[in-house]
């Protein structure tokens, strides 16, 4: 445990030291606001349930960002060799660089608590929606995070791991489309693929334990693969 400590606190440092945490923080924050003010004084509706969805959007678009170089660039400079020859696990490695990019993400996502605060005091919203949203969307970024860590792990570009994370996300963000055009019972299983339709039952206040089971097994399979990639280095 103290290992672990001591490698968390330095990925979490190395992360906030970066400019990359500011500028996915403020170009979220600055995205949902404006989305949240526009649709608050036209629609004059007590509802976050488009802001859920823009922000997972953008969770598919930034996340690459957050864990393009926490592999790729390590092992490009060697570090990542010197630091496997110390007395660590690679479990520990990948739990630490886990940990830090969910300390940014959950720091982001709780900046947008202030829109329910507001939805609060102006209104009366109905929270189901409001907490299931916010459930999907740690949810949904610690599974970003685990397949964008994997990616990483397997390469030693930042440029390469970002886009093949970025190509991923969208491919599993958007899959349900390719459900419409193939057969029983093939299309239910392409459309249990989709991040897109496995989240919005939590923004919309439907959640289902078969849901949050598929974003949970997607995080343990992620952070297994990076595991593997390190072993196998």
């Amino acid at each position: 445990m103290t290992s672990f400590r001591a490698l968390a606190a330095k990925e979490l440092r190395a992360l906030f030291v970066s400019p990359i945490a500011y500028a996915v923080i403020a170009v979220f924050l600055l995205l949902t606001g404006y989305t949240f003010a526009v649709t608050l004084f036209l629609t004059k509706q007590a509802t976050l349930s488009h802001i859920f969805f823009q922000a997972a959007m953008q969770m598919v678009l930034l996340v690459p960002l957050v864990t393009m170089r926490q592999f790729a660039e390590e092992r490009r400079s060697g570090t990542l060799e010197l630091l496997l020859t110390a007395p660590v696990r690679e479990g520990e490695v990948v739990l630490a660089k886990f940990v830090a990019s969910m300390a940014m993400l959950l720091a982001m996502i709780a900046l947008t608590g202030v829109y329910a605060l507001v939805l609060g005091v102006l209104g009366r919203p109905d929270w189901g929606p409001v907490y299931g949203g916010y459930l999907g969307l740690v949810l949904l970024a610690a599974a970003l995070v685990s397949i964008g860590l994997a990616v990483s792990a397997l390469t030693t570009n930042q440029i390469v791991a970002a886009v093949a994370s970025l190509g991923l996300f969208g491919l599993l963000w958007a899959i349900d489309s390719w459900a419409a055009i193939l057969p029983a019972p093939v299309d239910n299983w392409v459309l249990g693929l989709s991040l897109l339709a496995r989240f919005t039952p939590f923004a919309v206040g439907a959640m289902y334990a078969s849901d949050a089971g598929f974003f949970l097994v997607l995080i343990l399979l992620g952070l297994f693969l990076t595991v593997r990639a390190l072993v196998r280095r």
